[in-house]
Formats: structure tokens, C-alpha cells, sequence
């Protein structure tokens, strides 16, 4: 799941602005290039960017470190905005080599603390995300009475019933299918691509192959399937959290 927030690294590079000592030339060219920045960006309908052209390079790297630090769960989910704040301030002091303390005494003093703080609060947020799924599946299960809870723990709810084929693990399927989050967020969709897929069922997760089998050439179906069934704790990328249940559309074309 994305999620919009403020960047790590895009904040660290405006802490670090502060550092910098600037002369009255330099603030009045920063300002006729963000003058002519934002110009250009009224005449493109875009917001402006915060810097002229040849300063956007770095940002852009900023922005690029930024996004590999966050990996797949965001900052702001496991920090407050004083923590972040700390967080800032130490990376600053550390690339600009103004620390007043070792870099190898604090990461051996405080990462193990560190680790196991992260560590709770990531589960923390793993339940959390688990036992909204499970409040999911139960209104799903209400509000739909032709959907079957099977014993795995998936949700089957025919849309279209198919006559064709019936897929077994070994079988090769074509389909179209939609994927969202609980809270509607699409995470995938060949539906939006414009373009079936085919793939082996048996490499795909596990709630996709019980689901599959589960109908006939021709035939449409919701799939909820919980965490377990899915990409479980480790979530997948930075689109879908861990221990998060995943709701399918999916319609199956043929099978080989």
C-alpha cells in the first residue's frame, strides 16, 4: 500500500538547508530560480519544484534515498514526528561529519535497543492490520450470503458461474482478476492493464490456487484471502503490508 507522506531524505535535505550559511547573493538567486521554477510550472498546470533545474539533481537524490530507506513499511508508521526529528538530525550530523560522538559507539551502544523497539512496533502494527482483516472477512461474510468461508480461512463468493474446465494444481490458467486492499486500494489489476494473464497455478499463493480450483472456465469470482493465504508478515514490496488480507475480482478464461 502507498502511502503519501513526507520522505526521510527529502526532509533531512531541508534540515540540512539549515545548517548552510547563505549570503544575501545567494538567497537572491535561490529566489529568481524558484521565481522561474514556479513560472514554469504555472504554465504546466504542475506544481512548482522546490529548487531550479540544476539543483533538483540532488533532491532527486535525496528523494531516491528516501525511498530505499522507508523499504516496504513507511516511516511514519513506526515513528512520531519527534522521533523523525531525532532520526533527521543524526543523519545530517553523520553525512556532514559534525557528530560529537563516534558513529560506531552509538550503532554499538543503542542498535540493539533499536532493533528490538522497530521490531515490536512493526508486529504491533502486523496485528493490528491482521484483526482488521479479520473484522473484513466476517462484514464480507454478512452482507454477501453466497459467500463460503472455507476451512483455510479464505472467503469464496461466486459472481458468474462458469461450465468449462475445473483447474487442478498442475493446470496452467488464463485469467483476468482485480486486486485491492480492504480499504479499496488497488495494489494490481490486469482488469486496468487491459490484458489477461496466464501463469502456472501451482506458483502462484496459496489462496489463488484453492480459489482457482474452486472454479470452471467461464466463471467469476471474489476471493478474500487472509495473510496466511497470502504474503503473510512479510507483506509484498511497498504495496501491500504485512499480515495484510487481500480481496480478488477474477474471472477465469481458459485452462490448459
Amino acid at each position: 500500500m502507498r502511502i503519501p507522506a513526507m520522505t526521510l531524505l527529502t526532509a533531512v535535505l531541508s534540515s540540512a538547508r539549515a545548517f548552510v550559511p547563505a549570503t544575501a547573493k545567494n538567497l537572491f538567486g535561490a529566489k529568481q530560480a524558484l521565481q522561474s521554477t514556479t513560472a514554469r510550472a504555472m504554465a504546466t498546470g504542475r506544481p512548482p519544484m522546490p529548487y531550479d533545474d540544476d539543483k533538483m539533481r540532488f533532491y532527486a537524490l535525496g528523494t531516491n534515498l528516501a525511498i530505499q530507506v522507508g523499504g516496504s513499511v513507511n516511516m511514519k508508521t513506526l515513528l512520531n514526528k519527534e522521533e523523525i526529528d531525532i532520526v533527521l538530525e543524526a543523519f545530517v550530523d553523520t553525512i556532514k561529519e559534525e557528530m560529537t560522538v563516534d558513529p560506531r559507539e552509538v550503532l554499538t551502544t543503542y542498535g540493539p535497543a533499536l532493533n528490538k523497539l522497530l521490531g515490536e512496533r512493526t508486529q504491533s502494527i502486523t496485528d493490528r492490520i491482521k484483526q482488521e482483516g479479520e473484522d473484513f472477512i466476517a462484514n464480507f461474510l454478512d452482507c454477501n450470503e453466497d459467500a463460503i468461508k472455507t476451512a483455510s480461512g479464505m472467503v469464496f463468493c461466486e459472481m458468474k458461474k462458469g461450465d468449462g474446465k475445473q483447474p487442478t494444481i498442475q493446470s496452467n490458467v488464463e485469467v483476468h482478476y482485480h486486486g485491492t486492499l480492504i480499504d479499496g486500494t488497488v495494489f494490481d489489476s490486469s482488469v486496468e492493464r487491459g490484458q489477461t494473464i496466464s501463469f502456472p497455478l501451482g506458483g502462484v499463493i496459496k489462496g489463488w490456487q484453492e480459489g482457482l480450483q474452486l472454479m470452471k472456465e467461464g466463471g467469476k469470482a471474489t476471493l478474500v484471502i487472509p495473510s496466511e493465504l497470502a504474503y503473510g508478515d512479510a507483506g509484498s514490496g511497498d504495496v501491500i503490508p504485512p499480515g495484510a488480507t487481500l480481496k480478488f475480482e477474477v474471472e477465469l478464461f481458459k485452462v490448459n
